[in-house]
């Protein structure tokens, strides 16, 4: 199925697009970093969303992928629910993270009030690799959490673990090595 992002016409296919499509295309729109979108109902990350609160940084496993705290949206007003529901939980995400290209790129996630996860990457598989993170920094602060009121890590330490992996300077890992194809 292909829709047309300008305006979600079907230029290809016989099936209908997914429910989501017009979060998708809101998403794809606001921010030309995207090239993936993905959307789940991840246990943890979920529960963030129901408690309306952002997932914190709590350690260095959060920050290797997120530059800041997971935020969460506002709630969706009547209105927003009533007309265009779709395309205005991309409106609200959109809002959460002030229209900017660059904070989509450094934190590729957020959390819809009382619904769930929605992450993005240059390609699908990029996206789909953050809400797995995603839903392991939930999964983790939870617990954090459930120990004591925790306390971030020293800010450095967390700029370290998020610059080794992204931007200029990046050195962990393989960045240049290609994934073998499936």
């Amino acid at each position: 199925m292909t829709v047309r992002l300008s305006d979600g016409a079907v230029v290809d296919g016989d099936l209908r697009p997914s429910t989501d499509t017009e979060t998708h295309r809101c998403l794809y729109r606001a921010f030309p970093s995207i090239g993936g979108v993905t959307h789940t109902h991840s246990t943890h990350a979920v529960a963030f969303a129901q408690a309306r609160r952002d997932i914190p940084v709590l350690g260095t496993t959060h920050a290797d992928t997120f530059n800041g705290p997971i935020p969460v949206t506002r709630d969706l007003t009547p209105e927003e629910c009533a007309k265009d529901y779709e395309y205005n939980t991309g409106v609200v995400i959109v809002d959460t993270l002030y229209e900017d290209d660059r904070r989509a790129v450094e934190v590729p996630a957020a959390l819809v009030a009382g619904h769930g996860p929605f992450t993005w990457g240059t390609t699908a598989r990029k996206s789909l690799e953050h809400a797995i993170i995603c839903e392991a920094v939930a999964d983790i602060a939870l617990h954090t959490l459930s120990l004591s009121p925790a306390a971030p890590p020293p800010a450095h330490l967390l700029e370290r673990h998020y610059t080794r992996k992204h931007g200029p300077g990046a050195y962990y890992g393989n960045p240049e090595a290609a994934l073998p194809k499936h």
